[in-house]
């Protein structure tokens, strides 16, 4: 490695007297219970810090204890995840709780090995909740401080291969103090989040500027290796709110793929030679085996997932004729406003919901 004992020992003290002055002040750092840190490091995954500050308590409030998480319905769980996007996630989060009540007696485990049988719970969340609650001597790698990795030995390889990725995995091993580790772990992170940033790092702030090697060679806005992104798609598709008197039809979404379980309006892309109107009626009757009349044009919702940017118009019908027979969802439900909150859904469909119920309701069946 390119520092010395001496030089790991400065580094430790700085980086954690910066992190003392320094950290935010999140509500999962004020106490070192394994399941809220638990809980917050699986909500941090693909999510910003803002978003799951706002929604950590309420959802602590809902499941204060591991025991409460176990025990409940995988729908109400679903429910209070929404917002929070990537679902799989909280299914992984209450399946795993669900084990550990059985095989642990409800504690979580303070050792990698039975960790890792835990579902979701790869390498870096074993590491990083046994490190900050149990102070275990493990590596982190992540985003943020595998920029911060990076940079400190001026590593000109992709990091998303496996050789750089045990390279960055050593020299993080190597750092690691013989005290205070969860706080050591975090600090690296809250230092790639507020400090070493992607493009533009702010080297005059930064606790660990002497150590750094790519500063020193002036590579530091180029380092990390980037590899180029591929082209953002455009789709567009239609959503379709039905009623059947003074109810909606929703539909439950299969157990794989985007976003699992979780209940929507009938929607389908469209094609570039069908109109809104052909693809809203044909929605319709492929996913839902029914068949509608079109009454309005409610309005537009944008969403963005991964790579994809996609423009949903949303179109009101009323109900003419059939049984639901979902062709692809699981099942459908016909259901009052008042009862939409209590299903899981995505954020595009709660607002596609808000659109619904801002727009009213159709005329009784004729």
């Amino acid at each position: 490695m390119l520092l010395d004992r001496s030089a790991i020992r400065l580094l430790r003290r700085r980086l954690l007297a910066w992190f003392d002055r320094s950290r935010r002040d999140l509500p999962w750092r004020r106490d070192r219970d394994p399941y809220r840190i638990w809980v917050s490091e699986v909500m941090l995954q693909q999510t910003t810090v803002p978003t799951v500050a706002r929604r950590f308590e309420s959802f602590l409030a809902r499941f204060p204890t591991l025991g409460d998480l176990a025990r409940a319905e995988e729908s109400d769980v679903l429910q209070a995840w929404q917002g929070l996007g990537y679902y799989r996630r909280a299914r992984h989060l209450h399946a795993a709780a669900k084990k550990i009540l059985r095989d642990h007696d409800g504690k979580f485990p303070d050792q990698p090995g039975p960790c890792r049988e835990l579902p979701g719970m790869g390498p870096y969340l074993v590491n990083a909740v046994l490190s900050q609650a149990f102070e275990r001597r493990l590596p982190i790698l992540e985003a943020n401080t595998q920029r911060l990795y990076c940079r400190l030995l001026n590593e000109a390889g992709d990091p998303t291969t496996a050789s750089v990725r045990q390279r960055l995995l050593a020299f993080a091993e190597s750092l690691l103090p013989d005290q205070r580790v969860g706080d050591f772990n975090q600090a690296l992170m809250e230092l790639g989040a507020l400090v070493c940033l992607p493009g533009t790092p702010d080297c005059s702030r930064c606790p660990l500027a002497d150590f750094c090697q790519a500063r020193r060679a002036g590579t530091q806005a180029v380092v990390p290796l980037t590899r180029r992104r591929s082209p953002i798609e455009r789709r567009e598709e239609i959503a379709l709110v039905v009623w059947r008197r003074d109810r909606a039809l929703l539909l439950q979404r299969p157990e794989n793929g985007r976003w699992p379980l979780l209940w929507e309006f009938p929607r389908a892309s469209r094609s570039r030679d069908e109109s809104s109107e052909e693809t809203a009626v044909r929605a319709a009757k492929q996913l839902a085996g029914i068949d509608v009349r079109l009454r309005r044009r409610l309005g537009i919702v944008r969403y963005s997932v991964l790579r994809e940017h996609v423009t949903v118009e949303c179109w009101e019908a009323q109900w003419r004729r059939g049984q639901v027979s979902p062709s692809w969802h699981l099942s459908g439900r016909w259901l009052p406003i008042a009862d939409w909150p209590a299903l899981p859904c995505s954020s595009p469909q709660r607002r596609l919901a808000l659109l619904a119920s801002q727009g009213g309701t159709c005329p009784a069946e004729e």
